[in-house]
């Protein structure tokens, strides 16, 4: 198998651009993914995400700009990217009609595994899934997890190096979730590298470097803690409250809170100085008679920095308009 693009970089673009008549759905994108490195691809649903990881499978075009993936290039050379990357779409993408084995022996066809080879990649195609004793079960009667474990295998099944994860978790339990990510992070171990689109942030926190794409344009970048405590150039305070969704709203019009959002059973409250701030939002809960309350400065969420990027992103495109 051919190995990783030059200077032990996997994938690379510039000025990636992909438009649907006169809307833009990737805003001219640049970023690099290091070989055997996690690569998360944040953001909300109809961000960009998925249009750009059809781009670097070699699924579709791009409209302009360049790239490359494990070396090779993501116009010309389309059909060498499918041949040695993993992918693992959105949607489920085996056959419900066939059992796990069926599926298996399938995808060893699509990738061409060699006869000799063929037992061996079942054997570990079905331990990564965790079907051991399943094999002549129909598909179709799989838990979600179990689907989505399967088709993970079957993406695994010709030992790329490179490997592109849709939304792998999107509709799973926390439970399956943990433990897809724990063989996420084996295959990060083992030197694959991982490319993985998400809108959760708690899993986020896996990955090794990440961008923050909206609106299809890239607007934050960087390790999670880089994004905590770079990207995010204000401080967060959390307030624990009664009842918060009620004083949400209130609490964002406090002078010196930049904005506000739910976080659990709490108040996280961005501000431009925790030292004037947390004084104003004691004083006001008292004599607004909020009862028992604390206010304390933390360090902020991958979460945070997902609605305060995107919120002054907004701010500014509003401004330009």
């Amino acid at each position: 198998m051919k190995e990783a693009s030059p200077n032990n970089i996997a994938v690379s673009v510039q000025g990636l651009e992909k438009k649907f008549g006169n809307f833009t759905a990737v805003n001219r994108i640049n970023f690099e993914v290091k070989a055997g490195e996690i690569f998360g691809f944040l953001g909300p649903n109809g961000a960009g995400k998925s249009t750009t990881i059809r781009m670097l499978c070699g699924i579709i075009s791009p409209t302009s700009g360049s790239g490359k993936v494990g070396g090779f290039d993501i116009i010309k050379e389309q059909h060498k990217i499918k041949e040695h990357i993993g992918y693992m779409s959105q949607k489920f993408s085996l056959y419900n009609d066939l059992t796990v084995k069926e599926n298996i022996d399938f995808y060893s066809g699509i990738y061409k595994i060699p006869q000799k080879d063929k037992k061996e990649r079942l054997e570990t195609t079905v331990r990564t899934a965790g079907l051991e004793g399943m094999e002549g079960n129909l598909t179709a009667t799989l838990a979600g997890g179990w689907k989505q474990r399967l088709a993970l295998g079957c993406a695994l099944i010709h030992k790329p190096r490179i490997i592109f994860l849709d939304e792998p978790t999107s509709g799973v339990d926390p439970i399956t979730r943990a433990n897809f990510w724990g063989i996420i992070k084996e295959l990060a171990g083992q030197g694959v590298t991982v490319f993985v689109t998400t809108h959760y942030m708690d899993e986020a926190e896996n990955c090794n470097r990440m961008v923050l794409i909206y609106h299809g344009t890239i607007i934050a970048a960087g390790t999670p803690q880089e994004m905590k405590t770079e990207v995010m150039k204000n401080e967060v305070l959390e307030i624990a409250i009664a009842d918060a969704q009620g004083w949400l709203e209130r609490v964002v019009k406090i002078e010196g809170v930049k904005e506000a959002a739910l976080f659990g059973a709490d108040i996280h409250a961005v501000v431009y100085d925790n030292s004037k701030a947390i004084p104003a939002i004691k004083e006001f809960l008292q004599s607004a008679g909020a009862g028992e309350f604390s206010v304390n400065k933390i360090l902020p969420s991958l979460e945070d920095v997902f609605v305060s990027s995107i919120e002054e992103y907004d701010r500014t495109e509003s401004k330009k308009n």
